[in-house]
């Protein structure tokens, strides 16, 4: 056995910080690759169990992980989908080309009506992201009219038309997409007075109060940010910003090299610290676009918002090269895992989180094998399940007071323990990742304010750090319980396996 590397993190339970919002626990579903159809939507023909055309293993895999927001149509998609297109009989819905992602022909039999339904069947927040780049601004207001409104307005009236009576609650409205790329290659000034207008005129209507997010920068670029924010307010003012939308956001995805991303599966241990040390540099980009709203904002009234990250590698040999396919490792479980940590460190100002995406798309939480019908549930899902119960608790601060040493990897530093940890009520969790390829780690857990009665610990780790699951072995990574826990003078005394995530669960006296 090699020796375990040590560390020590002091955790204040009696000493709050701010509130997790399970946003931070966000999914996103884009017309991309079979994320939507083949996906979620099988059609009500289908052999597989589904409702209205939704897959229901799905579903109820879904609603085992409290998913709370989705986020549709896109992504790239929203700026070319036009929303009249997928309401009415589906036999009248006219074809559309999906131009950003394999030039394929979609049938748009899943639309509005399609997805506020699965938002229903998983118990999820609706956000829906408008179409800024090809599309208008009465059309996102209509669209939010004809979501939202009741009473007897011409939206609400065609909304009758095709089913539905009563409106739906949609409290989040993205106002485009990736608008300095994909989303209309504008550039910062024009955006913002873009989004200034198109949120203008997405109006509240009775009780559904929107919460309007801009869309904000590629990774560091935090000139758009403060670009977005001066049209808020100005710089170190202190009155509240101008109410007109409520967030911004940024998107952050663990890819060095955009030309030569790599595979999902056949990669170095080299190549493993590398992604780890990119995926800690998240803090470092969130950070950047929090200190420039902060001389905006001190109060912290508009929100950050990351509503697309995670790894995004090359897609498995012989699948569509625009349908963005790729298998998930344990490696992709970890950069989860160290994104979580970062999220809740900074739960004063980060408010909601989108990971890219929930099925068959880049880092998904569930695979659906074409071959057999099976549902495949990734390592990326089991991180979200074992973090339940920070969603909506308190955060603590976790203070690593000793520490293996610190890597360097790819020239960016990379500390091999990850932590955070959370309480509500009489008890609290703590997220532990140990991102040594091969070494364990043993962390003291000192805790302090308040007695702990009880412990309880599950662990996430691989026979290798390429190991996956897949239709024919669903559970090679898969969560045991974590016995190597044992009391300490300090608190407890954890050892985790190399390459692992582990949580603990506390009893509180």
């Amino acid at each position: 056995m090699t020796d375990p590397l040590t560390a020590r993190a002091v955790i204040d339970l009696d000493v709050p910080g701010p509130q997790i919002s399970r946003h931070l626990y966000g999914h996103f579903a884009e017309h991309l690759g079979r994320c939507i159809y083949g996906g979620f939507y099988v059609g009500e023909d289908s052999p597989i169990p589904n409702e209205g055309g939704i897959r229901s293993d799905v579903v109820e895999a879904l609603r085992r992980i409290d998913i709370p927001n989705l986020r549709w149509p896109g992504g790239c998609f929203a700026d070319e989908y036009h929303w009249r297109d997928g309401i009415g009989p589906k036999a009248d819905r006219p074809r559309m080309v999906n131009t950003n992602w394999g030039g394929i022909e979609e049938n748009n039999h899943f639309g509005t009506h399609e997805f506020m339904a699965l938002c229903e069947l998983l118990g999820a927040d609706a956000y829906v992201n408008g179409n800024v780049g090809s599309g208008t601004v009465q059309e996102m207001s209509e669209w939010v009219e004809y979501l939202t409104r009741a009473g007897d307005s011409p939206m609400a009236r065609l909304r009758r038309e095709n089913g539905r009576d009563e409106p739906w609650k949609v409290p989040f409205w993205g106002i485009g997409n990736e608008a300095w790329g994909c989303g209309g290659s504008m550039t910062a000034e024009h955006y913002a007075n873009e989004a200034r207008r198109y949120a203008t005129f997405c109006r509240d209507h009775g009780g559904n109060t929107l919460y309007r997010i801009a869309a904000g920068a590629s990774d560091d670029d935090v000139k758009w940010t403060k670009t977005l924010m001066e049209s808020l307010n100005c710089l170190g003012c202190q009155k509240e910003p101008t109410n007109i939308f409520q967030a911004i956001s940024f998107h952050y995805y663990t890819v060095d090299v955009w030309a030569e991303k790599g595979s999902a599966t056949a990669f170095t241990t080299e190549e493993y610290y590398a992604t780890m040390g990119k995926a800690q540099d998240v803090e470092r980009v969130l950070e950047a676009h929090a200190t420039v709203m902060d001389a905006y904002d001190p109060g912290k009234k508009v929100g950050l918002v990351l509503d697309e990250w995670g790894t995004w590698w090359d897609v498995e040999p012989g699948t569509n090269p625009g349908f963005l396919h790729q298998q998930s490792t344990i490696r992709d479980a970890l950069v989860a895992s160290v994104h979580f940590d970062v999220f809740h460190r900074h739960a004063d100002r980060l408010v909601m989180a989108n990971i890219a995406q929930t099925v068959n798309v880049l880092q998904a939480m569930l695979l659906t094998d074409e071959a057999t019908g099976a549902l495949v549930l990734t390592p990326t899902y089991h991180v979200f399940e074992m973090n339940r119960g920070h969603h909506d608790a308190t955060s603590l601060a976790v203070h690593v007071v000793e520490r293996p040493e610190t890597r360097t990897e790819a020239g960016r530093p990379l500390d091999v323990l990850s932590a955070s940890a959370s309480t509500r009520d009489d008890t609290a969790l703590v997220s532990l990742s140990n991102l040594d390829a091969e070494r364990p780690l043993e962390v003291v857990l000192d805790l302090r304010g308040r007695a702990v009665t009880a412990h309880a610990g599950r662990v996430l780790t691989g026979a290798q750090l390429q190991s996956h699951n897949t239709a024919s072995e669903p559970e090679a990574v898969a969560p045991t319980e974590l016995t190597a826990i044992e009391a300490d003078d300090r608190g407890l005394r954890v050892t985790l396996p190399p390459h692992s995530f582990a949580t603990v669960s506390l009893t509180l006296g």
